[in-house]
């Protein structure tokens, strides 16, 4: 597998679009500082996944983005694609190449992208998982995670040998499997909760049951007398109702079924995960063996074509080496020629110079004699010149001396003119300073008073930049929560409206009547529930009481009511109730109250004309706040509700208890509907005030930000200090120049004197010259006397002296040549046996590479044969990976299997759930049918409505006998005292409850053990896999660490805590040669550097990564340890590519390929690819390695 290509666009300083193609092995970045190198490493690991902002080095993610420079406007998308060549099928994808992308937008919008289709992170960390890829991989390396390797921080050398080992799948199933067994355990734990409540309330019903037989054979007769009537109304509901309940029990059942299916099933489920991974971890290495393979027979194959290229090179270099030996027989031939000329034309020399030699001494004999006779002359003739000579010398110092002091007088006197020309110029300048220094003492007062106006206009800028930024935050918390109860009233509107439009909860005549278009019925007729609205504080209490009546019609009069029931007959839909609206024209409420109650009427608001039928129905009906039983009422007739709803006591019952989730829904839901509306109305008002509040605010907030003043007063400060500066120079130079006038004045001074010492002088120098001047007139003529005999005896000498001169001349001449024959005759003589030797040595180079050519020849019989068992090697092992292939995705397609069959239960179980409810709804509707008799029956014989749907009707029994016989039966029930009627049937439906959970309880602890021993088998897997993994790479560490320091060297990888090695912390130990380090933290930088460089490429020999990425990993190494660091990257360069940022030469000078990283642009980043290999000084490196 191979990175192919890099495409950035918008990715920090890459404003561009940026394409980088990974083409060769061994790929270098490099740039200056700042120019964006690290930013490819960035956009690798982003791509990858990277969701940590401060490993990116940054302070947020959404910073990825270009974020604009001064000519450039911000970017509103970071993109990054990374391409790969699945080369050698590490991805379990049909795909040869695969791209995975990554985009942010402004708005913090976020996709990522495989081969263009979008995608989870999820998808591409699974893709990639234990390939050696990902954003935190041991692949991509920058220097300082170096010291994070070294100093294991955050865990990160054991993180790298997991990555390695490839256990990081174990680990990913392991934490699946734990977290689907605490699942496990919390619905044991529920189970058992349940059961103990169960088996606690098991035993008390148990004594209940007994009792209430007994009774119930009393009140058999009772309930056969008393609720024949009422049963012949009821009949059909009571069966429905048990039918209903029995299947609710039955889905019920299938539910908590369907739910144990799916823990045993998911646990199936994880042992099959468990055993694929084993294969999929045989076809990977099945996979690696024959990727080795495969990269024995390309190294083969490069051997051959290197051995071809040798042995073509050798037969070129046989026919130069020919051309070579009779180009130097030809060379031969031509210098034994030359020779012998040479040696002819030197011995001719030579007699001439024996000739000119004798002249020459006969020429010097000569000139000795008239050169004494010169000498004698000449003695006497120098003592009177030398005598002259000493008084010229005299004379020229004394005129020498008065030219020195009269140029010093006129030089004093020039200096002196422009001393005093300088004083009156700096005494102008003086003033012009003075001036200047007043001018910017006023400017100074101006600035300083400037100055503190802008900072007093900042502080009160920051101020109120602060107090908006309160605003807008405590805006923000209004909008939120406005925004909060917005979204609950939508999602109440939006409840209530469907329940209202489904009519939900309500019997199917009731559903029938609402939406029929019969012209006998007005299917705009009102509900009772829909009539009325109570405050949410009373709702419950007072639908409670209403509950029997709610789903009652209330229509004009008799007539439209009989219309309706003839349309329920003919339309088989069931029965309706109905109130008639002029019958309560006339009725007159009573006026009732108690102490510390309301009255319910009072609650209630609905339109006049319903007001007496809601009266009438409330008649002496009272709301108290008390959650407590005060007693018995004492009033006849009243009725006492709790404001919370949980009991409504009568003057000789009561009834209540727990409040279900769904009370008080009911009632005046259309009227809650247009409440709803208008606070939801009122709620978007709030909120668009809010939000062009917010908005003003915000323009305010930028308006006071772009006002920042904080320019404008380093403007000005800058202003003053450069006015404080140029007061404080010219104050400077006022002190220079005062200091300058009494120097100068001075120096005048001084020159005065020194041109009145001078003229003294002069003056005595002139009596001196007359002196000498004399005394060298006299010498002078005593010199003419003796002149004309030492001149004639002078052209004598001169004469034999230039005949002397010509001789010698020519001798010398003459010797030059006979030396620049000998010369050239040993020059010759060394060619001629340079020449012999170039042929001998070029005949040994041929014999030499006619025996390499036969060696190469039979090495390349033998390699060709390699290749032919290779080749059927290789074809072996494809066809065992074909099957380990099968093995796995057959196993795989069980797998999905078994996930289809997962996804099915899940469905099944949510149906199941749908249809509880549904047949809870039906119930319930069941319950509203029935309550209308249940009330009356509960205030005329005291019975619960429960007792009489247990019971069947008897007919052919006459009223009055009837009416007697219960009489006589209530007497004895009413001194039987209490009994709980529902304890025979509760007990029957909690035992069979017990022993069905029970069986779950017994399902689930199979389903926890199974799990448990899931997660033992991962375990020992992994721990096996890991030490095997570690003890290699602990070799492989040993290894690498000594080739890049030296075999003597110590180091080792130890496991801390050996008896949990998949948890244990990782100690390297490391002493180069002549060290005895405690911790690593002792070495110098350029020793962890290796040692870190050591460890990495000990994991890659374990396992191989498609590609590692060093970003100025090299910095701390010397020119030695870059050039170990080089060749280590070569040499692992054929199984893995290398992307290497640095600033070294050395490195730069190793890489195949550099992209050269540079900004055109201040802060737009560009790339520039350059190929070493192009160049001829490449192989100048190579020359010089070799050396």
């Amino acid at each position: 597998m191979r990175l192919k290509q890099l495409d950035i666009k918008g990715f920090k300083s890459f404003a561009n679009e940026t394409v980088i193609n990974f083409e060769e092995d061994v790929i270098g970045i490099v740039g200056p500082n700042g120019s964006g190198k690290s930013n490819i490493v960035d956009a690798i690991r982003w791509v990858l996944g990277e969701q940590k902002s401060r490993e990116l080095r940054l302070d947020t993610m959404s910073s990825v983005i270009f974020n604009g420079t001064k000519r450039r406007k911000a970017g509103g998308i970071a993109s990054v694609s990374l391409t790969f060549e699945n080369t050698k099928n590490l991805l379990p994808t049909e795909y040869h190449t695969l791209t995975i992308t990554r985009i942010l937008y402004r708005n913090g919008d976020s996709e990522y992208r495989l081969n263009g289709v979008p995608c989870r992170l999820k998808d591409i960390t699974s893709l990639f998982l234990d390939t050696g890829i990902g954003s935190n991989s041991y692949a991509i390396i920058a220097l300082g995670m170096v010291d994070d390797i070294l100093a294991d921080k955050d865990n990160s050398r054991r993180k790298m040998f997991e990555q390695a080992a490839g256990i990081s799948k174990y680990k990913v199933r392991k934490r699946e499997t734990l977290n689907k067994l605490k699942s496990t355990t919390e619905d044991l734990d529920r189970v058992e909760d349940l059961l103990h409540e169960i088996q606690n309330n098991l035993k008390s019903l148990e004594k209940q049951a007994k009792r209430a037989r007994r009774y119930f054979e009393i009140k058999a007769q009772y309930k056969e007398y008393s609720t024949e009537l009422a049963l012949l109304s009821i009949g059909s509901l009571k069966e429905q109702q048990n039918s209903l309940r029995k299947q609710l029990e039955q889905e019920e059942d299938a539910y908590r079924q369907h739910d144990v299916g799916i823990n045993q099933l998911e646990a199936v489920l994880e042992q099959e995960r468990k055993a694929n991974l084993d294969k999929e971890q045989a076809l990977s290495n099945r996979q690696r063996e024959l990727n080795s393979l495969v990269g024995n027979i390309r190294g083969m194959e490069n051997d051959k074509r290197m051995q071809q290229q040798k042995q073509q090179f050798l037969n070129s270099n046989l026919s130069k080496l020919a051309e070579d030996i009779q180009a130097a027989e030809a060379r031969i031939r031509q210098l034994n020629e030359d020779i012998g000329q040479y040696r002819e034309d030197l011995n001719g020399e030579k007699r001439i110079e024996a000739r000119l030699e004798e002249e020459l001494n006969e020429a010097e004999e000569a000139l000795a004699r008239i050169r004494k006779d010169h000498g004698s002359l000449k003695a006497g003739l120098d003592q009177v010149v030398e005598e002259q000579q000493k008084l010229d010398r005299q004379v020229f110092e004394l005129e020498k001396q008065k030219a020195i002091n009269t140029n010093q007088i006129e030089s004093g006197k020039r200096e002196a003119a422009r001393g005093r020309e300088e004083i009156d110029r700096r005494n102008g300048e003086v003033n012009g300073l003075q001036e200047k220094i007043r001018v910017l003492e006023t400017r100074e007062q101006e600035l300083q008073l400037g100055l503190s106006e802008l900072e007093k206009a900042e502080e009160e800028r920051l101020s109120e930049l602060e107090k908006t930024e309160e605003q807008i935050e405590q805006l923000n918390k209004q909008r939120v929560r406005v925004s909060r109860t917005l979204d609950a009233r939508r999602n109440e509107f939006k409840l209530t409206q469907s329940m209202v439009e489904s009519l939900e909860g309500f019997p199917e005549s009731i559903k029938f009547l609402s939406t029929t278009k019969s012209p006998e019925w007005d299917k705009a007729t009102p509900l009772l529930s829909d009539l009325i609205y109570v405050e949410e504080a009373y709702r419950v209490a007072i639908e409670n009481f209403l509950e029997p009546y709610l789903n009652y019609y209330v229509v004009p009069d008799l007539e439209a009511a009989y219309r309706a029931i003839q349309l329920l007959n003919k339309t088989q839909k069931g029965k309706a109730n109905f109130f008639l609206l002029d019958a309560f024209a006339s009725y007159v409420p009573p006026v009732v109250m108690l102490p510390g109650t309301q009255r319910a009427t009072d609650l209630v608001k609905t339109d006049p004309e319903y007001r007496n039928l809601i009266a009438f129905l409330l008649e002496q009906v009272l709301v108290t706040d008390s959650e407590e039983i005060q007693g018995p009422v004492s009033e006849a007739g009243y009725i006492l509700l709790a404001k919370s709803g949980r009991f409504i006591q009568r003057q000789y019952s009561i009834s209540g208890g727990s409040i279900g989730l769904f009370e008080g829904k009911k009632i005046g839901r259309k009227k809650n509907l247009e409440v709803l509306e208008e606070e939801i109305r009122q709620l978007e008002k709030e909120d668009d005030k809010l939000s062009d509040r917010f908005h003003s605010l915000k323009g305010q907030l930028e308006q006071l930000k772009a006002q920042q003043g904080s320019l404008k007063i380093q403007q000005e400060q800058r202003m003053l200090n450069q006015v404080l500066q140029e007061k404080t120079a010219i104050a400077a130079r006022l002190d220079n120049f005062e200091s300058f006038l009494a120097e100068a004045q001075e120096r005048l001074q001084a020159q005065g004197r020194q041109m009145e010492e001078l003229q003294a002088d002069n003056e005595d120098i002139d009596g001196q010259l007359r002196l000498k001047r004399f005394e060298l007139s006299q010498v002078k003529a005593r010199i003419a006397d003796t002149d004309v005999s030492y001149r004639d005896v002078a052209e004598q000498l001169s004469a034999a002296a230039t005949a002397f001169n010509e001789k010698n001349i020519s001798f010398i001449k003459q010797q030059n040549k006979v030396s620049a024959l000998q010369r050239e005759l040993s020059f010759r003589e060394r060619q001629l046996d340079e020449a012999g030797a170039s042929i001998q040595a070029n005949k040994e180079k041929e014999k030499t590479s006619k025996q390499e050519i036969q060696e190469l020849q039979g090495q390349a019989d033998e390699l060709e044969q390699k290749l032919l068992t290779a080749y059927s090697q290789r074809k072996e092992r494809e066809e065992r990976l074909t099957q380990a292939e099968q093995a796995y995705y057959k196993t795989r397609g069980g797998i999905n299997e078994m996930e289809d069959r997962l996804r099915q239960l899940n469905k099944k179980r949510q149906d199941a759930q749908i249809l509880v409810n549904t047949l809870k709804d039906k119930v319930n509707d069941v319950k509203y049918k029935v309550s209308a008799v249940a009330q009356r029956m509960r205030i005329e014989f005291n019975i619960d409505i429960n007792e009489i749907l247990q019971l069947e009707p008897k007919l052919g029994i006459e009223k009055e006998e009837l009416q007697l016989k219960t009489e006589r039966l209530r007497g004895r029930l009413e001194n039987y005292g209490e009994v709980n009627p529902m304890a025979v049937e509760a007990y029957d439906e909690m035992k069979a409850r017990s022993e069905n959970i029970t069986q779950q309880r017994d399902d689930i602890l199979q389903a926890k053990d199974d799990l448990e021993a899931t997660i033992k088998e991962i375990e020992e897997t992994a721990t096996q896999q890991f030490l095997e993994s570690f003890d290699k790479a602990r070799l492989y560490f040993i290894d690498v660490f000594r080739s890049l320091f030296t075999i003597e060297d110590t180091c080792d990888l130890v496991l801390l805590d050996p008896d949990n090695p998949l948890e244990s912390k990782i100690e390297i130990v490391a002493k180069p040669k002549g060290k005895r380090p405690q911790t690593i933290s002792q070495l110098s930088g350029g020793e962890k550097t290796l040692t870190a460089t050591a460890l990495l490429f000990a994991l890659y020999l374990l396992k191989p990564a498609p590609f590692c990425i060093f970003d100025e990993v090299d910095a701390p190494l010397d020119d030695a340890n870059i050039e170990k660091f080089n060749k280590i990257i070569k040499k692992f360069s054929k199984d893995s590519q290398f992307i290497i940022v640095t600033h070294n030469k050395l490195t730069m000078a190793a890489v195949d390929t550099i992209y050269g990283v540079y900004m055109a642009e201040q802060g737009v980043s560009g790339v520039s690819p350059v190929d070493f290999r192009d160049f001829d000084h490449a192989m100048t490196f190579e020359v010089r390695e070799e050396n």
